[in-house]
């Protein structure tokens, strides 16, 4: 069910403005690996916080 919704959200923003997406993935591949690292464990930290508080 988590990975369904999770598809859902995902496919939104591509969905709506697939322009929008593309400048957004461009602007993405221009970061150093530690930006995409830290970005990542945000991601991570920010679901752990939002299953937390649902739980």
């Amino acid at each position: 069910m988590a990975l369904g919704l999770m598809l859902i959200l995902e496919g939104l923003l591509p969905m709506i403005s697939p322009r929008l997406w593309r400048t957004l993935f461009e602007q993405m591949l221009q970061l150093q690996e530690g930006q995409i690292r830290f970005f990542g464990m945000l991601m991570v930290v920010l679901g752990l916080v939002v299953i937390w508080l649902l739980a």
